[in-house]
């Protein structure tokens, strides 16, 4: 029987499907001034979420707190290189690849929002609401970034990161346990 671990709280799993689906509403519902006031809304809720996750990076679990997967450029360029090299590190939590891209997207998170409120209120004119475009196409490249390296972490670690994720949080522990994670 393999032992399991708990690596992703249910704050952490609910807040990534919840981004999801208030990202993918607010993009689906961006062009239509019949939905403006749910697009705006999707978008707010989406920034609360964004806030409430910055303030768990601090304060959360082990493994939702920044302290625990946000690396230097180093340790990132490592764990690429270890990618490459057919041998990659394991990490119980997010690798440090997978640390940066959060941090970009909630940084773009915050962007998007924040433009997109100021456009809502008149504040900027044209140029702020182009601004809001590219943000939110900036997230949603780097959103396409993250699914990317999620699948590939997943085949070159023969493991499934979407069910821990989607799931009960929890994740094989490792073999050896006196190894760092």
């Amino acid at each position: 029987m393999t032992t399991t671990e708990r690596i992703w709280d249910l704050p952490v799993r609910l807040i990534h499907g919840l981004f999801i689906a208030c990202f993918a509403g607010a993009w689906l519902t961006a062009e239509t001034e019949r939905f403006r006031l749910l697009h705006v809304g999707l978008g707010l809720a989406m920034a609360g979420l964004a806030l409430f996750r910055v303030v768990w990076g601090f304060a959360g679990t082990r493994h939702a707190r920044f302290a625990d997967f946000v690396r230097g450029p180093r340790a990132v360029a490592g764990y690429l290189r270890s990618l490459l090299e057919g041998r990659p590190q394991h990490h119980a939590g997010h690798n440090p690849a997978g640390g940066w891209a959060i941090l970009g997207l909630l940084a773009l998170m915050a962007v998007t929002t924040a433009t997109g409120w100021a456009t809502y209120s008149d504040w900027g004119g044209e140029w702020l609401a182009e601004g809001h475009e590219l943000a939110a196409t900036a997230l949603l490249v780097l959103v396409g970034v993250h699914v990317a390296g999620v699948v590939v972490s997943s085949v070159l670690h023969h493991e499934n990161l979407l069910r821990p994720m989607f799931g009960n949080g929890r994740k094989p522990a490792p073999a050896h346990p006196g190894e760092p994670d």
